[in-house]
């Protein structure tokens, strides 16, 4: 018996990324999702993002929420992908890692530089966020 959808196809089918694969599909898009914890609730950000130095670079502004976990060396993941509704195909990769504020001013100059905000309005905040755990999904 073969399951379909509701489009009549039957579902597309998942196959797991190698770690190299999913951080290279994840610096070919420029943005995802950073989610962490705001007020012991879970807090989720569209953001544009760098891949850079072994790292998820994120700018922000002062007063954002995530400024508290990256002070605090918080635990976050990073989600990002391109998915096709109409063929059903596509990507998901997500990262866990530490989110850190980046405190040297060459790298922060160097990181502004190369990411520019979508949002408009200051940025002087560079998150970091470590690459600890990559998983990632290609659905054909």
């Amino acid at each position: 018996m073969t399951t379909h959808t509701d489009s009549g196809r039957p579902p597309a089918l998942a196959s797991e990324l190698t770690r190299f694969e999913a951080l290279s599909l994840l610096k070919s898009v420029p943005m995802g999702r950073v989610v962490f914890t705001h007020d012991a609730l879970p807090a989720i950000r569209p953001v544009n993002h760098l891949l850079i130095d072994d790292r998820i670079v994120i700018q922000t502004h002062t007063g954002a929420a995530l400024l508290g976990p990256a002070q605090d060396g918080a635990v976050v993941a990073y989600e990002a992908d391109a998915l096709d509704p109409v063929t059903r195909t596509g990507w998901s990769v997500v990262v866990t890692g530490v989110a850190r504020l980046v405190q040297d001013p060459a790298q922060q100059e160097g990181y502004a530089t190369a990411l520019v905000p979508w949002v408009a309005g200051p940025k002087d905040q560079m998150v970091g966020i470590s690459i600890d755990i990559v998983t990632g999904y290609r659905i054909a």
